[in-house]
């Protein structure tokens, strides 16, 4: 089970089993042999949770300025399938960036991680740099966390910090942390409080880092990255599978 998953060797495998370190639909498993479906059952080793089903794939890309995202684009213009036509499984995409952001975007046959993940009720998190026109100051900062009114409702950044500003004009690069999953919902933040945005990178979604990855360029998962996504997508849907405790 767990050697076909590349998790570890088989030897290494039936130790971490024997040990106590492998759970099964949230129960220790010490049995050496015990039947899996991987279709079905949940498997993780020491709380990370496993994909069995080695059909899954996961790719992280960094889309250029300029493409949509979309599979296919019916107005023409460069989409996602210049981006997987290396991979034999067909690969969607997890949400979307707007065609003149750039940054970080999940590519998967998953669908249901897909749904967890870019469904704006299980709060992923994204990380945002922008370079915004004027220069933006401690008071900007402290409005974007605390609360801004757009026309579809108010809106608050989990967190917000200035990495630069120029006072010769060269605007200011900030760095915004949302879970929102509102329609170009950092340009329109930043046109509110008065610093439109020039450039938009998203350099993490979850656990995953865009790190050195040239734009344009695809990879898929490391073992780790793909234990920390399916960890997040399991903890999100069991979190709203659970009733909220009854009231006294």
């Amino acid at each position: 089970m767990l050697a076909n998953a590349g998790v570890a060797s088989r030897r290494v495998a039936e130790n971490l089993i024997v040990e106590g370190r492998v759970r099964v639909n949230g129960q220790v498993v010490t049995e050496l042999g015990s039947r899996v479906d991987p279709e079905v059952d949940e498997v993780d080793v020491d709380g990370t949770a496993i994909q069995l089903d080695a059909t899954k794939r996961y790719v992280v890309l960094n889309k250029p300025r300029g493409v949509v995202s979309s599979m296919k684009d019916e107005r023409g213009r460069r989409d996602l399938r210049e981006f997987t036509r290396d991979f034999q499984e067909r690969l969607y995409n997890v949400g979307r960036l707007d065609a003149d952001t750039s940054g970080l975007l999940v590519l998967t046959n998953d669908g249901e991680l897909a749904h967890v993940l870019a469904h704006p009720s299980f709060g992923v998190t994204k990380v945002y740099v922008a370079k915004v026109e004027g220069k933006v100051t401690a008071q900007t900062i402290a409005r974007l966390t605390k609360g801004i009114d757009l026309e579809d409702g108010a809106i608050a950044a989990d967190k917000a910090r200035l990495l630069s500003s120029s006072a010769e004009g060269g605007g200011s690069l900030i760095e915004l942390t949302l879970h929102s999953g509102r329609n170009r919902i950092v340009r329109r933040m930043m046109a509110a409080v008065g610093h439109p945005v020039v450039e938009l990178v998203r350099r993490q979604f979850g656990p995953l880092h865009l790190g050195t990855l040239p734009v344009g360029r695809v990879r898929e998962l490391t073992k780790v990255e793909r234990g920390a996504l399916l960890t997040l997508a399991r903890s999100a849907t069991a979190d709203t599978a659970t009733p909220p405790p009854a009231s006294p």
